[in-house]
Formats: structure tokens, sequence, C-alpha cells
């Protein structure tokens, strides 16, 4: 078995590349230059301290799925069509921000905020509003302002972004931004639609959370007992990010070699659309945040394939003289419960 960080379809984003390192915080990511076997997703670990913003900004190839894990958050949003948004996140609740649409992300707490953030691109770029008036002159923005240009005169023209900046007063929390938004979705406080004793899913894909374009994800929090039985996604790449516990996984390639590694808390894998794989518990539970590229992803199991396939179809296929006896699933399950003893690791 390959050891943690030596397979293709692994990396840590605790030491992954750093984006900006200050002390208004940290940004470090993982994209298709860093990560080269990912395709259509990427990931950022973003931590805020108290008083920092994620400057504005917009991305131009790709929606923005983010999940808060520590702090509170302020994020205000212009989207297409005039419509402006300012909405709460704290511990547990998602946000989405479409391609092109202008967002900032501020610290509103007292603590050390950290995100992580999945991107619909292996390669996202964006533009800084920061930049962007650099660009312009002042008689241009003076114009586009009703202002005179000496307005403008003393402005940053940098072009370059500042990723974090510092805001300059108290925080100011708008009494609305506690309101229902569609761009936040609380997928902790959701009852699960997978719910067993050996472990649950909870899901934002658009049957839950409509604004999803391109982009979902699982929260999946899973104990000793159970396990994430064998599956793949037909149409449907994977990117899963480890943020508690230690795992096991075993990918099969087209070209019959298997890579079994282990997982540990900052970890993140990806898997191509339809490779097989499935996710073994290693420590006392975990909890994986996994994301997709498709608002709602497929997926097909083990357990109701076999059961699908006629007796004398699954024993040719397996080898054998009479089939094993697998009970009838006509759902199925995602997580199953575990009864064998763990395969030495090693």
């Amino acid at each position: 078995m390959s050891q943690p960080h030596a397979s293709r379809h692994v990396r840590s984003l605790l030491t992954a590349p750093v984006v900006h390192d200050s002390d208004l915080g940290q940004i470090r990511r993982l994209n298709g230059d860093d990560f080269p076997l990912l395709k259509g997703l990427s990931i950022k670990r973003l931590q805020l301290a108290p008083g920092a913003i994620r400057e504005p900004h917009w991305h131009v190839n790709a929606n923005e799925l983010g999940y808060c894990v520590a702090g509170k958050l302020l994020l205000t949003v212009v989207d297409n069509g005039h419509v402006v948004s300012r909405f709460t996140a704290t511990p547990g609740q998602m946000f989405f921000i479409d391609n092109g649409a202008l967002h900032a992300i501020e610290n509103v707490g007292d603590t050390d905020a950290e995100l992580i953030i999945a991107f619909s691109h292996e390669r996202p770029e964006d533009f800084s509003f920061h930049a962007s008036m650099g660009a312009m002159t002042d008689a241009v923005l003076g114009n586009t302002y009703d202002r005179p240009a000496a307005a403008f005169a003393q402005r940053d023209r940098d072009l370059g972004s500042p990723y974090l900046i510092r805001r300059p007063g108290p925080a100011y929390v708008p009494r609305d931004a506690a309101f229902a938004d569609p761009h936040r979705f609380d997928i902790e406080a959701e009852s699960p639609p997978i719910n067993f004793p050996y472990g649950q899913a909870r899901v934002s894909r658009t049957q839950f959370w409509p604004t999803l374009k391109n982009i979902s994800m699982y929260s999946i929090k899973v104990p000793d007992d159970g396990m994430r039985e064998p599956h793949w996604h037909p149409t449907t790449a994977e990117m899963g990010y480890v943020a508690e516990g230690r795992a096991r996984m075993s990918i099969l390639d087209p070209d019959g070699s298997l890579d079994t590694y282990l997982l540990q808390a900052g970890d993140v894998y990806f898997i191509p659309r339809a490779y097989p794989h499935q996710i073994e518990v290693l420590s006392d539970k975990i909890h994986f945040l996994i994301f997709f590229d498709q608002p709602t992803p497929g997926d097909i199991g083990y357990r109701l394939a076999a059961s699908a396939l006629l007796p004398d179809t699954l024993a040719a296929t397996l080898g054998r003289a009479e089939a094993p006896d697998i009970p009838l699933t006509t759902v199925d399950p995602l997580i199953v419960r575990r009864i064998n003893p763990l395969d030495p690791v090693v």
C-alpha cells in the first residue's frame, strides 16, 4: 500500500502552495498546476484573522462553493441584473458564488475564521476590484461616479491583487444579513437524506439548493462501524477534503492498476469520472467534504449493481460455480455497516 501523499490521487491542502501569507491570514491552493490529476475542480483553504477581508473580486471561469469551518463571516455579493446580497455564514454553513459575480468575504468575529472553498475549474482565474479600479484613469472614474477627477488622485494604481485587506473600523453586521439568502445553505443543520447508525450524508445539490450550478458537495460522517461502499460516479468527478479522521481508499484505474492509500485530516483526493473507489474508516470516525463537478452527482454502488445482475451472470463474473447470497437491493444505501475486521494496514 502506498503511504500518505505517495499517490497521484492525493495531496495535502495543509502543505499546499501558499497564495498569500500575512498577519491578515493565509491562502493555500491546489489547482491543476499543483495537482495535475484535477479536472473541472480545484480547492483552497482560506484563513482570515479578525478584521481581515478577502478583497472584493470575481472569477472569470469558475463557480465558487465555500464551507465555513470556523469563525463568523459576512459576505457581500453583486450578481448580474443589479442584485445585491449581504449575508452571514457560520460553521457548518455553505455559500455559492456564481461565475463573474463580485463578492467579498469578511471576518466579523473575534477569532480566526477558516474556509474550505472549491471551484468548478482546475485553474480558476479571477479579477480583483482593486486592480480593476487601478486600470482606469482618474477622469474615467470621475465620470463614472459623477465626481471631479481629483477625487481619485490619491488612490493606489497597482494592477496586482493584495488578496487580503484590513477593515479600518469595527465590524458592522446589518440585521438583515441573518435573513434567508439563496447564496447560503446550512448543510450541517439539514436532516440527512442518508441516515444510518453507522453513517450519515448531508447533501448540497440542486434538489435541496436550487442556486447551485456545475458544482455540489456532500458532508459525510462515518463512525468506525461504517464504510462508504465501493461505487463510481458515471458522469461526475469527485474531489474530497478530509475534515476529520483517518481513512483508507482504493481506486481502480482503467489500465488495471490499483491504488490504495491512506488519508488524514487536511488531505485532498481526486477521483476522475467513473473510476471505482471506496472509503474505509481507520479512526473513531471520519468527516469528509466531498465536492462534485455536477449540481446533482450520479452514483452507482456495488451493492445495487450486484443485486441487479442475474445469479448466473454474477457467478460467471466472479468465476464461481454459484453466485454468493446477495441481498436484493433496489435503492443503493451509499453507506454500509462494517461487520468484518479491517484488512491489515501496511
